[in-house]
């Protein structure tokens, strides 16, 4: 029996900044981020959007659009490293919220008999969460499952990571009626545990805090959405779990060269142009190439056969990361969406190809692993609409920007937008003090 995603939907939030906005007021040459690394907008969250409302929104159109019965449906695993509680998992206001907006059509609760759950590591674990559910699905056939990757990128004003940042969601209908794409049970693995770039609890001390009481401890734990990281060491991690996976994977399967059979090569993209940077150490292995000091490294990358490698494989996948920014564990799925719909639109044949991913998390962990397109895949991609999506977004005043990034305002910057919100979050009843609640509007 074979394994694989059957279907696909993706959510990204109605809001963007243009990246060439963001770099002149940071005094950065525009050029440097649009042709150096291909940003063009930079995807962001209104005030009532989180991680739990870009899941939400993903899970309502997957269902919708492929015609679900959401009791169906096993378990909804999410892979997010923008949780919004320790204990509570962001995927139950998700299913929450969908369960809401169901009830008419399938009565109270349709998720009552799902199993639930958070998977986290940083942004790989969207991608633990994939293969967590096929393995359930090999071991129960007949079985559904929904993967959800959903997070938003958010770095401090004026660093380093700032015109990175991105957010949005990707669900995934895993099954043994792969429609998308059949997964083959292969997984190359790299792990080293590293401080490239994490989200530790941090503290204060009461005196310092304006708000502290008499009852708060004498020193406060905080946490916060913008991470601690170092950009070229975490370039370094990434591409040495990538070229451990890799190797690891040949390893398993015996093949000398996957690339070369590899339709397309779906990276995580922290931002668009990383998956080609990264890759050109493999390829120079792969291809027996000198790639020890810095001009044999440019030689590689400009090399016509390396330029005409990533225009193939590589570049289609790159779209949508332009559009958006990094959308952490979401990313890598966007990848795969983006190639795709490429292909859809270039009437490609890609029944019976290969596409390999190549998927990273900080901290830190990379997974390859490949699968088979399946049969009916242009009736799943013609659903998505991809680009048409990204079009039809507002962009927002960089003024706005750094209103929303300080949590200055109080009310939607879009207040068209139709779809999740959070509504309130509790702030008087001491059993209930942070519980969150949304709706659908």
């Amino acid at each position: 029996m074979i394994y694989g995603i059957e279907a696909a939907s993706f959510h990204v939030p109605s809001l963007y900044l243009e990246i060439k906005d963001l770099a002149e007021k940071r005094n950065i040459e525009p050029a440097k981020l649009e042709k150096g690394l291909g940003l063009h907008k930079m995807a962001l969250a209104d005030v009532h959007e989180d991680a739990a409302t870009f899941a939400a929104e993903a899970l309502l159109k997957l269902i919708k659009d492929y015609e679900l019965n959401p009791k169906d449906i096993s378990r909804i695993y999410l892979g997010t490293e923008s949780a919004l509680d320790a204990a509570k998992p962001t995927a139950t206001y998700a299913m929450q919220m969908v369960e809401t907006v169901l009830e008419d059509d399938f009565g109270k609760r349709c998720f009552k008999n799902c199993d639930v759950l958070d998977m986290t590591f940083a942004c790989v674990g969207g991608v633990d969460a994939l293969q967590n559910c096929l393995d359930f699905c090999r071991a129960n056939p007949g079985k559904k499952a929904v993967v959800i990757a959903s997070d938003y990128a958010k770095y401090e004003l004026a660093s380093s990571g700032e015109y990175t940042q991105g957010g949005g969601a990707v669900a995934l209908l895993v099954s043994d009626n792969p429609s998308l794409l059949e997964i083959e049970n292969v997984y190359g693995v790299a792990t080293e545990s590293v401080f490239d770039f994490f989200k530790p609890r941090r503290s204060a001390l009461k005196s310092d805090l304006n708000s502290a009481t008499e009852f708060m401890p004498d020193k406060i734990e905080i946490f916060t959405d913008e991470p601690v990281f170092d950009g070229q060491y975490s370039n370094q991690c990434y591409q040495d779990r990538i070229r451990e996976a890799y190797e690891h994977y040949k390893e398993q399967t015996g093949i000398a060269k996957p690339s070369e059979d590899w339709r397309y090569l779906i990276f995580h993209l922290p931002y668009a142009f990383h998956g080609k940077r990264v890759f050109t150490e493999l390829y120079s292995i792969e291809h027996h190439l000198s790639y020890e000091t810095p001009e044999e490294q440019k030689s590689v990358a400009k090399s016509e056969e390396y330029v005409s490698f990533i225009n193939h494989k590589i570049e289609p996948s790159q779209r949508a990361s332009s559009e958006v920014g990094n959308m952490y564990t979401a990313s890598v799925f966007m990848a795969l969406m983006s190639a795709m719909q490429v292909s859809y639109d270039q009437n490609e044949d890609l029944n019976g190809q290969k596409i390999g991913f190549m998927a990273y998390g900080s901290g830190s962990k990379a997974k390859v692993f490949a699968g088979k397109v399946g049969p009916s895949w242009r009736k799943v991609v013609e659903k998505w609409n991809v680009f048409e999506a990204l079009k039809n977004r507002t962009s927002i005043s960089f003024e706005t920007y750094e209103k929303l990034h300080r949590k200055q305002l109080e009310t939607s910057v879009n207040p068209n937008y139709k779809g999740f919100g959070l509504n309130r979050i509790e702030t008087e009843n001491p059993v209930s003090v942070g519980a969150r609640y949304y709706s659908y509007h």
